[in-house]
């Protein structure tokens, strides 16, 4: 008898289990208390120029596919840290000048606050001026630019994002890239989708002050071609392309939206699958432009 108990609360107990994972099958997972609330960058402005701030009963969001209650979206005009990745190598087609000139104008054109981190690349990435908002330093440090080598652009976004920004992420600071390239990259050891990915998940914005494409559009063999680069980079993080002949309209626009139409959307994912990479929407009422990242990676 005591035998065939012993056997028969065995049996309940793989019943049991089995019952219970059962009913976990196909459930999405729990956010974590990081995971319960998600701050999100958005730029958002009126087409008519007028003033007031957006409110969050004029936008929705919608992550996955489904529509996400937001808790909060207020406006951020916080200082900004803006990093100037600027293409170095021998074959871009702009000039020393043009590159120097494109850079020069965000030194006056920042807010009060705002600090810049300059960083010329061609196989390597290397800073030309550390973290300032002296303009007359960093006019003095871009003397330093030169053209020679190939462009290891998604290597120099890997570093600059990972070195330069990741240890900012838990200020209450922005944190931007404004690419001055044609978006060539040629011997990479990161691969452009991974160095995406990573811009994402941190939520860093990529701009860019486009040079033209010195490959003429041509295919590249196992990556996106220069202007597909630019595009993806800045459709993916919110952020706006530019073209290198407005240096001076390129630093004003950016500038001013970081400061006056940054926005934060905070919200809690609803069935939602963490392990899988999502695509993120975010839809605003006639008259309003709005832009986020597209993207939410894995968790």
């Amino acid at each position: 008898m005591r035998a065939s108990h012993r056997t028969l609360l065995s049996l309940f107990i793989l019943f049991a289990l089995f019952s219970l994972a059962m009913s976990q099958a196909g459930r999405h997972a729990r956010p974590t208390d990081e995971q319960a609330s998600v701050m999100l960058n958005v730029i958002a402005a009126r087409a008519d120029s007028s003033k007031g701030p957006i409110t969050s009963k004029q936008i929705a969001l919608y992550d996955g596919g489904i529509e996400q209650a937001i808790k909060s979206f207020s406006p951020d005009p916080s200082p900004a840290r803006i990093v100037l990745l600027v293409d170095n190598s021998l074959t871009i087609r702009a000039d020393v000048e043009k590159l120097e000139q494109a850079t020069r104008e965000f030194a006056y054109e920042i807010y009060e606050g705002d600090k810049l981190l300059i960083v010329g690349y061609d196989e390597n990435a290397e800073i030309v001026a550390d973290w300032t908002d002296d303009a007359k330093q960093i006019e003095k440090s871009l003397k330093s630019f030169r053209k020679k080598g190939e462009p290891h652009l998604f290597d120099a976004l890997e570093a600059v994002a990972q070195e330069a920004l990741l240890p900012l992420k838990a200020t209450n600071q922005k944190r931007v890239i404004i690419v001055i390239s044609d978006g060539l990259d040629r011997g990479s050891k990161t691969k452009f989708d991974q160095v995406l990915a990573h811009l994402q998940s941190q939520d860093i914005t990529v701009y860019a002050v486009q040079a033209p494409d010195r490959t003429g559009g041509a295919l590249r063999r196992d990556q996106p071609k220069p202007v597909q680069v630019i595009d993806k980079l800045a459709e993916g993080t919110g952020g706006r392309i530019f073209p290198i002949n407005e240096p001076r309209e390129a630093a004003k626009a950016i500038c001013d939206e970081l400061r006056k139409n940054r926005y934060v959307l905070s919200y809690s994912p609803n069935n939602v699958s963490y392990g899988d990479a999502r695509r993120l929407l975010v839809v605003a009422d006639s008259g309003i432009n709005i832009r986020a990242k597209t993207l939410q990676p894995p968790n």
